[in-house]
């Protein structure tokens, strides 16, 4: 059973490409301590997108931030050093290349809310691009 309490962790990663299965990995031992194993599958894609965003389209560090929030909402972020907004989304049935352009599309379609703002880390001007899962 999830816990009643709020909790939050961040990961400060490199960019790094190998970066995003460290993410993904500890995700889903985060999720499975707190007893959130319903929502690993779903949360393990929606995390990988967001970081794998965030390591392929900028040039500085990153970091995934992962908190819930009782009675029952997962927020995923990536944090990244490039200020510019992320490209909207197209919807998934248009999604013609399963490499490039998937990334947001992925997480509007599987996520219960998204969005994005700018942030500032450190003194570094970026972004924080979110999403959330409702757990059933």
């Amino acid at each position: 059973m999830p816990e009643n309490e709020p909790w939050e962790y961040v990961l400060h990663i490199p960019n790094d490409v190998r970066a995003v299965t460290v993410c993904r990995r500890t995700l889903r031992l985060i999720l499975t301590m707190h007893g959130l194993i319903g929502l690993v599958d779903v949360a393990e894609l929606l995390a990988t997108e967001l970081v794998s965003n965030a390591v392929r389209h900028t040039k500085g560090p990153a970091a995934l931030r992962v908190r819930w929030a009782p009675p029952g909402t997962l927020r995923i972020g990536a944090w990244d050093a490039d200020p510019e907004p992320p490209e909207p989304p197209v919807p998934l049935e248009q999604v013609t290349d399963a490499e490039d352009g998937r990334g947001l599309a992925l997480v509007r379609a599987f996520a219960d809310l998204w969005g994005w703002q700018p942030l500032t880390r450190h003194g570094s001007r970026g972004k924080y691009v979110w999403c959330e899962l409702a757990a059933a």
